[in-house]
């Protein structure tokens, strides 16, 4: 395994993260756990902040799905970014961290009235619409509150990046956006732009996850810029605001080659930049949406190592008490990951195994194939770049409780989500009255 941020071998041949020994971190908080190395995530904000916002201007705001929670909102709003949700709960998470609301963009396909009310109630700095039913929709809510909304419309410029086919999303067979290759997006900028309650700032657009090719972001650029243009030539509107989403990519296996963040940026404004010359356009204010390469890297998550099942000449089965619950991106998107023997870094790989989770499905395994050195049960398993889309999108599938995470800095340990019991996945359950009453007669005709 690779590793990454503070992460290194101790005296006691145990990996460590955040000064922290995952030995340690494992028999007090239990497992699965999920660490969050704070000094990496900060240094990956920070180099978004230089890149982009002191380089040229731009504005960054941190993609919440990627993970979000009370911790997380207050880190991010220390190292200067904007947040970007995408529900009603991550909006709601975001104001109880005391998230400035004007730093807020509120993206989703499927915004419900409810939501874009508590969006224009909450103040947030814009509302990123998806589609003109949610354009209708929003411009009769704001003026029931006599209020004008801020917006951006999200297009979809037909740009396919080279990823998984679930996690592309700029492609105009796509559930996001007003395709401009169709005439759609030109419709909706019409339309935005006739509406009494809704004040047009700009267009965004998102062209998928875990990219690597920069080219993709500069050919998006340009077809973003190009539409801006042609938007100016038959209304007169010229957009302030051009929001390119995020996506780069991260190490999770080897052959991943993650960009670093300043060519990124180079990449795309320099693009931006050319177009607007070409077409004596004014420089847009450009934001990106990082989420997976803050998160991503400075996240592990630990298991402990139970059944083991050798079936000669086929495969060795490793079963660890998490899975598809705390991960299911290899289930749904055949994810690969690297792991490690925490509490035994120095010995050598000697036999191929495959780490099975212990949900009721046979597609619940987190990793084929790996290289690791003799497995026991009650071993620490530590598999890397699990900061991103690990606990958000997290389960209760066999009714397993949610692993807690814990954030680590200058070997402190501190708890920022705390572990499900029992109690919390009945906590919402109901039995009706009359079923109970059933039972009785029931019981009592038996």
């Amino acid at each position: 395994m690779r590793l990454q941020g503070t992460m290194r071998v101790n005296d006691k041949n145990h990996l460590e993260i955040g000064g922290c020994d995952t030995v340690d971190l494992a028999r007090e908080f239990g497992t699965p756990l999920y660490v969050m190395d704070e000094a990496m995530f900060r240094q990956n904000c920070r180099a978004y902040y230089r890149a982009f916002t002191e380089a040229y201007g731009a504005e960054v705001i941190y993609a919440s799905k990627t993970l979000t929670n009370l911790a997380v909102c207050t880190i991010v709003e220390q190292e200067g970014l904007g947040l970007d949700v995408v529900s009603g709960g991550e909006l709601y998470t975001a104001a109880r961290a005391r998230f400035p609301m004007e730093r807020v963009y509120f993206h989703g396909n499927n915004k419900s009235p409810e939501e874009l009310r508590m969006a224009l109630e909450y103040k947030v700095g814009r509302i990123v619409v998806d589609n003109r039913y949610e354009l209708e929709m929003l411009n009769a809510v704001a003026g029931e509150l006599g209020v004008k909304a801020k917006i951006m419309l999200r297009l979809s410029p037909g740009v396919e990046a080279h990823t998984h086919e679930y996690i592309k999303t700029g492609q105009i067979d796509s559930k996001f956006g007003l395709a401009i290759e169709n005439g759609m997006a030109m419709t909706g900028v019409k339309r935005a732009l006739e509406l009494p309650n809704v004040q047009l700032k700009g267009f965004h657009c998102h062209i998928g996850s875990q990219i690597f090719e920069l080219q993709s972001y500069a050919h998006a650029a340009e077809v973003m810029m190009t539409f801006v243009n042609h938007v100016y030539q038959e209304t007169g509107y010229t957009a302030e605001e051009l929001n390119m989403g995020g996506g780069l990519g991260i190490y999770y296996y080897q052959g991943d080659q993650p960009r670093p963040v300043k060519e990124y940026a180079d990449v795309m404004m320099g693009a931006i930049r050319a177009i607007a010359a070409e077409f004596d356009l004014p420089v847009p204010k450009v934001i990106v949406e990082p989420g997976r390469s803050i998160a991503g890297p400075a996240g592990i998550t630990l298991y402990t190592v139970g059944a083991i099942k050798d079936i000669p000449g086929i495969r060795k089965y490793v079963a660890v008490d998490g899975g598809m619950g705390d991960n299911p991106r290899p289930a749904l998107y055949q994810s690969k990951y690297e792991a490690c023997v925490a509490n035994r870094m120095n010995e050598q790989p000697a036999e191929k195994v495959s780490i099975a989770g212990k949900c009721c499905e046979s597609g619940d395994m987190l990793i084929w194939d790996i290289e690791l050195p003799p497995l026991q049960p009650g071993d620490i398993l530590a598999v890397s770049s699990t900061g991103a889309y690990n606990y958000s999108m997290s389960m209760n599938y066999n009714r397993l409780p949610r692993p807690a995470m814990v954030l680590v800095n200058n070997g402190r340990a501190d708890l920022i989500v705390r572990r499900e019991d029992y109690a919390d996945l009945i906590r919402n359950d109901i039995i009706p009255e009359r079923l109970r009453s059933t039972v009785v007669k029931l019981a009592s005709s038996r």
